[in-house]
């Protein structure tokens, strides 16, 4: 099954104690895995590991009580991090800030305009693409906890007993994960890998990584920060084109996200709620020193496999993550970063759509193209290129093959007309078919377009319309339009004089015409 097919049975929200305890350990699970994640995103954009640590505070917090899908989890992500790293290393962790708030502009603007809605335009093969592309770039994220450094600053892989130690840790956390749900459900299996391998490593004093390794996460809360950047222009047009495609890239993996949790939950979502929740979350973050955030698949993932349905688990995620920073930091850095890889890899394998390869074969040559496509731009650039070129390549097919199925049955009217009864969309793509089916040099002086099983789509189809009303006139004949829909002759009104064509009116439009009376098939063309 893909992660975006494999529903989960519905479940009671009712908020019984049981409900309250599945949503409450579902949040502690999730916080911990945001911790290494936050961390990491940190290091990646080049600012303190406490910016990305609030950034996935507060985003968490935000979009879980405002946005539009229950169960979803936000936070800071990679996907924003790559996109940060110039910005930072030119300019400074200052001008971060002013660009998370000017992206949260953006990002409400979107919403009140409601142009979430335009995610419903994204194909089924580019959501595929989408998720394999995520699981696999999840799947690299984490091959950097199995490098150490080198002594000369950089880092190299591990060796030895160290790497088997991890391996064999990762792999005792993910056999946890894959066990336990079929021994009981009323433990998240994810925080029950995780506790049972720190309780092992500490235990026994293992030497492995823990997160305390990785950097401290003790701090207090965030203050109000207004960032100090120069008010004026050259400030702006600095930092407009990284808010910019911060807003983009946000919004896009959180509305893939909010597609992915409805369907795995059989529920709605509320894709203008979530771009005004998201955009609320990081102007605030802007303020408070954090670096940004969106939706996190693997996050997200993680909390309703462990049975989160409400806005709860988010809640208490943000919260127990908030605990650690100012009161458990010493605890949660003692946990062995071989456990929170486990818990990804698992993520990882439930997240890829593996049916997507075996249907392969069993899917349009164009649809498994864009699969792999979208799969491949999402490990190699950011995911926002990878759905744009994935919908352009689906819209491009889509073209291309309406265009081909343009035709017409050709006969003659009882009054000795030559009708041309077209089948198929009339538009850019198909007007070069559309002019093949007309023989104007032997056709009688009246010629008849039959569109009632046509339609006229856009300014090219109006065009290519005209063009042949004028070699009809130049050949001393006329041309008539019949059964146009009520869109296509509001398209004509809007051309005005550009389609200078008779238009037989049809009083009975919506009903049948015989045309065992009016019409005699003789072929058909196209």
């Amino acid at each position: 099954m893909t992660a975006r097919a494999e529903a989960i049975a519905p479940v009671s929200t009712n908020l019984t104690p049981n409900r309250i305890k599945t949503e409450l350990l579902a949040g502690l699970t999730v916080a911990l895995a945001l911790v290494p994640e936050a961390v990491a995103f940190a290091f990646v954009a080049g600012v303190n590991p406490l910016v990305g640590l609030y950034a996935a505070f507060l985003v968490g917090l935000i979009t879980s009580v405002a946005g539009g899908r229950p169960g979803m989890i936000s936070g800071a992500t990679g996907a924003l991090a790559v996109v940060m790293v110039s910005l930072v290393a030119q300019h400074g962790v200052e001008y971060l800030f002013a660009t998370v708030v000017l992206m949260g502009i953006i990002q409400i603007v979107v919403g009140l305009l409601r142009w979430g809605k335009f995610m419903r335009m994204v194909p089924h093969p580019v959501m595929l693409g989408f998720v394999n592309g995520l699981a696999i770039v999840i799947f690299l994220a984490q091959l950097g906890q199995f490098k150490v450094p080198d002594g000369s600053g950089g880092f190299t892989w591990m060796g030895g007993t160290d790497l088997y130690l991890m391996l064999g840790l990762v792999a005792l956390t993910m056999v946890v994960i894959w066990l336990l749900p079929k021994v009981t459900r009323a433990f998240p299996a994810p925080l029950a890998g995780i506790l049972a391998v720190s309780a092992l490593v500490i235990g026994l004093d293992l030497d492995t990584r823990s997160v305390g390794d990785l950097a401290s996460i003790a701090g207090g809360l965030p203050d109000f920060h207004i960032p100090m950047v120069p008010l004026n222009w050259d400030t702006f047009m600095i930092i407009l084109p990284y808010a910019v495609v911060m807003a983009a890239v946000g919004l896009i993996e959180s509305l893939l996200t909010l597609n992915l949790v409805a369907d795995l939950t059989n529920t709605k979502g509320g894709a203008s709620r979530e771009c005004l929740a998201q955009g609320a979350a990081n102007i605030v973050t802007g303020f408070f020193g954090g670096m940004g955030g969106c939706a996190m698949i693997g996050q997200s993932m993680i909390n309703v496999k462990s049975g989160a349905r409400t806005r709860i688990a988010g809640i208490a995620a943000a919260l127990f993550l908030l605990s650690f920073i100012l009161f458990a930091s010493r605890l949660i850095e003692q946990i062995p970063v071989a456990s929170l890889v486990g818990v990804m890899f698992m993520v990882v394998i439930g997240t890829f759509a593996w049916t997507s390869l075996k249907i392969m074969h069993r899917i349009p040559m164009i649809d498994a193209l864009v699969i792999v496509l979208v799969t491949v731009v999402t490990v190699l650039t950011d995911l926002a290129m990878a759905v744009v070129v994935g919908v352009i390549v689906s819209a491009l097919a889509y073209a291309w093959n309406a265009a081909s199925r343009i035709s017409a049955r050709i006969g003659v009217s009882k009054e000795g007309w030559k009708v041309y009864r077209l089948s198929g969309p009339l538009f850019f793509g198909s007007t070069t078919g559309f002019q093949d089916i007309f023989d104007i040099n032997n056709d009688p002086d009246d010629v008849v377009i039959d569109f009632i099983d046509s339609r006229v789509v856009d300014h090219s189809g109006l065009e290519v319309i005209d063009a042949l009303a004028s070699k009809y006139e130049a050949a001393g004949k006329r041309l008539h339009l019949r059964h146009l829909s009520p869109d296509c002759q509001k398209l004509l009104e809007k051309a005005g004089s550009l389609v200078e064509v008779s238009i037989l009116e049809d009083p009975d439009y919506e009903v049948a015409v015989d045309y065992g009376h009016k019409f005699d098939p003789v072929e058909k063309a196209g």
